[in-house]
């Protein structure tokens, strides 16, 4: 059985290429008695107002005309940006991060903690590395990426 998510992503993605947008992620939560259906997206100048109402419309009508319906309740749909603290889903996420200060969480703790923030050094398939700032020194830890459970850019204070 096919997931919300990925059925929408599926039914999303041919529109948002089609526009030359990036679907960045997409979710479907309950908040309070209410779902929504969150699609975020993307283009290098960024995204404006416009690009997201627009896209929001085109996936409006593209859902409305399918039968079956693919999501039989009631939701609410929101397009929008994926902000200054985008997440890193996908391989070429990672790879255009390198240089660039991020946040993982990690499953289970390493060296104590789960959760680093540094400047990306390094991606492979299997590891990546980080600067991190240990008091007054920096060092660099090598991640096992099955381990890091979120990863998204951040801002640096």
């Amino acid at each position: 059985m096919t997931s919300v998510v990925e059925t929408v992503s599926d039914i999303v993605q041919p529109i948002v290429d089609g526009f030359e947008f990036e679907l960045v992620d997409a979710e479907f939560v309950r908040e309070g008695k209410n779902w929504f259906l969150r699609i975020y997206i993307d283009k290098p100048e960024g995204i404006t107002l416009e690009d997201c109402a627009f896209i929001s419309e085109k996936i409006s009508e593209k859902m409305d005309a399918m039968d079956p319906d693919p999501i039989p309740q009631a939701y609410f749909l929101e397009v929008s940006s994926p902000g200054a603290e985008r997440p890193l889903k996908k391989e070429e996420d990672y790879i255009q991060a390198v240089g660039e200060y991020i946040h993982i969480s990690l499953y289970e703790a390493f060296d104590g903690e789960k959760i680093y923030e540094g400047t990306l050094k390094q991606v492979t398939k299997e590891t990546l590395i980080l600067s991190v700032r240990i008091k007054t020194r920096l060092k660099e830890i090598e991640f096992d990426r099955k381990k890091i459970a979120k990863a998204r850019l951040a801002i640096q204070f």
